[in-house]
């Protein structure tokens, strides 16, 4: 019997075996079951798009389209961006590549001259061999003397000829890399130029159908209507995104409630408030939900906080639109972007850059469109975050 009712180790050991076994499979099923929710929310998300973007008239067919365009200029835009960064990366490399040509080339000639400095001195000794340079002298303490000086100018000769050979090998082994470098700088470049040129060309179309959607929108009544159902449509998908986030696992680890953050958000943008949170709207009696940030077209939009991209697509009304869950009900949502960098179900941290300011969703001018939810209702950012976005 063992003291205290203590347990033997072998005991104890084998306990630990059992809930090291336990906890691992555990952990894969998890994953599993994360991977599959994620899996069904997009699939769900997929059919949601179809249906929204049905066509149920001529300026259905035409937001439509322009969805269509915007979409391609989001992913030109996003191709774009990472093609420059290609493209520096390259250059900076290059540009090493050849700063160290130019040393190599620098070091081959200075060790050519040390080695002429020796044939010289070996000519100097009259070029004789050892036996014959042995014969010629006459003491012996020179003649050791003089062998020793011929042994060390033909090993220093022979260490100078070997090191000239690796510089010229590392040397030729640089002017390829850079030839290769180069090659592929001008593939780049010559990809971007195409890209960009198919960029210009997806902007004039969505120019054109925007200036037919404002013929299609003859009067305030049909802005009006055309208002009303872009806020039904997104509220219908904060709807659907809420009731399918139950069931996805959250993530692991801590991090602070958003209820807890009240008034201390960063703003995603830097820029001016254009529309602020209740004003009226141009047309009717309707009042933003949000805030419209003046901004440079390029500039990045980062998270305001921690959380799952729920929503990661163009929406009637919104643009190229990303909506993160924060937990408890709480979502943050910026519109009329150019460009997407995250995808449904990628987790982000506060300050990471989601996406790029621009003027999607028929937008005329270059602005982000901001904001939070909590249980679906809208509530004012300008009580969230830091005084003002600038």
């Amino acid at each position: 019997m063992t003291r205290s009712g203590r347990r033997p180790p072998a005991f104890a050991l084998l306990i630990l075996v059992f809930s090291l076994l336990f906890s691992t499979n555990g952990y894969p099923a998890k994953q599993k079951a994360k991977k599959a929710e994620l899996s069904k929310l997009r699939t769900l998300i997929s059919e949601l798009r179809v249906d929204l973007d049905k066509v149920r008239s001529s300026y259905d067919q035409l937001r439509t389209e322009l969805g269509v365009a915007e979409r391609k200029i989001g992913k030109l835009s996003n191709s774009l961006e990472k093609l420059s960064k290609s493209l520096k990366k390259k250059q900076k490399s290059l540009k090493s590549l050849k700063k160290k040509r130019d040393s190599l080339q620098q070091a081959v000639s200075g060790q050519r001259g040390h080695l002429a400095n020796q044939v010289r001195a070996a000519y100097a000794m009259g070029n004789q061999g050892p036996i014959k340079i042995l014969l010629n002298q006459e003491e012996p303490a020179a003649v050791g003397r003089v062998m020793v000086y011929y042994d060390y100018l033909n090993r220093a000769r022979t260490d100078q000829i070997t090191i000239l050979l690796e510089s010229l090998e590392a040397l030729e082994k640089v002017k390829r890399g850079i030839d290769t470098e180069t090659k592929q700088l001008e593939k780049l470049r010559s990809r971007r130029l195409s890209e960009k040129d198919a960029l210009e060309e997806k902007y004039r179309q969505r120019g054109t159908l925007i200036a037919k959607i404002g013929v299609e929108l003859k009067s305030k009544d049909q802005h009006l209507q055309a208002m009303l159902k872009d806020e039904k449509e997104l509220a219908r998908l904060l709807g659907v995104l809420a009731e399918a986030l139950e069931d996805i696992p959250a993530e692991s680890g801590e991090s602070q409630a958003f209820s807890s953050l009240k008034g201390k958000l960063k703003w995603p943008t830097k820029g001016k408030l254009l529309e602020r949170f209740g004003s009226k709207r141009r047309v009717g009696k309707l009042r933003w939900q949000g805030v419209m940030i003046k901004a440079k077209e390029g500039d990045n939009v980062r998270a305001v906080s921690h959380g799952r991209v729920a929503f990661a697509d163009w929406l009637r009304g919104y643009g190229l639109l990303i909506i993160i869950d924060h937990g408890d009900g709480y979502m943050s949502l910026y519109g009329h972007n150019q460009s997407l960098y995250k995808e449904t179900g990628d987790w982000v941290e506060v300050g990471d850059a989601i996406a790029i300011v621009g003027e999607s969703g028929g937008q005329q001018k270059t602005a982000l469109y901001f904001e939070i939810r909590h249980r679906g209702k809208p509530v004012n950012p300008e009580k969230w975050c830091r005084k003002y976005a600038g």
